[in-house]
């Protein structure tokens, strides 16, 4: 017996598991430990009350112990999740250093006052009444419908713009509060820069429906196109945010020209507006 015992101790010392290094391969896991230490001091519980939780414990050590695939899922983040954060850091970046004119004592702080006259001309709310204060004075029928039609799209616009603003709620480069005109067009956010949107739409607008001569048509490109960097310059919105609005007032005027109203309906609103429609009879 003495010889057997030696040779064991001598087998055991000789294992490599035993050694201090190894030594927790050889303990269980310590969820299994802990329910078999609750196990042992909780000898009373009935086997009613265990058969119940059994289900609620499986479920708790399998979402305990987790895969080493599931945690190298979200330590390493998929290629598009990659080059989606590099482009929006870019874009952040980018449109931070684009924007010379936000303080009065920057590098664009001389072309401050022009930029921002720039950026006014592109108002919702000055279009609008613009084009209210023109209908009311226009006595042609062609002319009334050009109107018309003009004040459906920029109305279509500034819906569609603030509702897109509402949903995304993304934040300009320097996070300015909005002012009181930007709270009367509902331009509260950054995406899609409304001004952008609402340039394009109306140089496609003008250009599609007024003859005019090709000095004035790269004169109104180019006032939709400034306009959208004068906000970026401003601070107001991202490079992205530009680009967006520029395809969306694109696709304002593609929807706008596709439903166009023709006289005799814009005749029938403008009677129902002035409250000059008489129903027949």
């Amino acid at each position: 017996m003495p010889g057997s015992q030696a040779r064991c101790r001598a087998r055991d010392r000789n294992n490599a598991l035993n050694r201090p290094e190894f030594m927790s391969l050889n303990q269980p896991p310590r969820q299994q430990a802990a329910g078999e230490t609750r196990g042992g001091s909780g000898s009373s519980a009935s086997r009613d009350s265990q058969d119940v939780g059994g289900a609620g414990s499986d479920g708790g050590q399998k979402e305990g112990q987790r895969r080493p695939e599931q945690d190298c899922m979200q330590l390493n983040p998929s290629f598009r999740g990659i080059a989606m954060s590099s482009l929006l850091a870019i874009d952040i970046c980018l449109s931070k250093r684009a924007s010379v004119c936000v303080g009065p004592h920057g590098s664009g702080a001389p072309v401050r006052s022009m930029v921002t006259l720039l950026a006014l001309s592109g108002h919702a709310l000055l279009w609008i009444c613009g084009t209210l204060f023109c209908l009311w004075r226009s006595n042609t029928l062609a002319g009334q419908e050009v109107l018309l039609n003009l004040l459906l799209a920029l109305i279509l616009d500034v819906m569609t713009v603030a509702g897109m603003q509402k949903l995304v709620k993304r934040r300009g480069p320097w996070d300015f509060p909005p002012g009181f005109l930007d709270y009367m067009a509902m331009d509260l956010y950054s995406f899609p820069a409304a001004h952008a949107s609402r340039a394009v739409m109306l140089s496609k607008f003008l250009l599609n429906h007024l003859v005019l001569a090709v000095p004035l048509r790269i004169l109104l490109y180019l006032w939709a196109f400034l306009m959208g960097v004068s906000r970026v310059l401003l601070g107001r919105h991202h490079l992205s945010d530009v680009g967006c609005g520029f395809a969306l007032g694109f696709l304002h005027f593609t929807l706008v020209e596709s439903v166009w109203l023709d006289s005799p309906t814009c005749q029938t609103l403008i009677s129902i507006g002035t409250l000059r429609w008489s129903p027949l009879i």
